[in-house]
């Protein structure tokens, strides 16, 4: 499971580049950093409700995000069974195994990039701080 990442500080500023991604479908938003910490929840409590409540989300709002990306992929990433005497449960399929494996892939890609941009960004402005520093003399 990915740890959410720490926050800064309420009230102060960590200077640096931030992102977000995230994957449109045809209804809207498809795959998005808490959609697959959903599915890594399904994953490890076997249960939507056990998976909403452990992130602080209404069993409501739970089932509509899995129900939205089922239906937005070509195969369901959560299988669910009906509660009655054994109890209900969920199950990731192997197509979620692999939405929750290629994000992470992306994420990652995604932070490197914020991380190298920002690097250039800072190189630009040590170089032109330089420039104006000799114009002085």
């Amino acid at each position: 499971m990915h740890k959410k990442p720490k926050q800064p500080d309420q009230g102060k500023i960590s200077p640096g580049f931030r992102g977000r991604i995230w994957i449109d479908g045809k209804e809207g938003t498809f795959l998005g950093y808490g959609r697959i910490i959903l599915l890594e929840r399904i994953r490890e409590c076997g249960s939507i409700t056990k998976a909403a409540k452990s992130m602080e989300m209404s069993y409501r709002n739970a089932w509509e995000l899995v129900d939205s990306m089922n239906k937005q992929s070509s195969r369901q990433l959560v299988e669910t069974a009906t509660g009655g005497s054994g109890g209900g449960g969920a199950i990731l399929t192997d197509e979620g195994e692999k939405a929750i494996k290629l994000f992470w892939e992306f994420h990652e890609d995604f932070q490197n990039f914020l991380r190298r941009e920002e690097n250039k960004l800072m190189l630009s402005k040590s170089t032109q701080q330089g420039k104006i520093k000799n114009k002085g003399r």
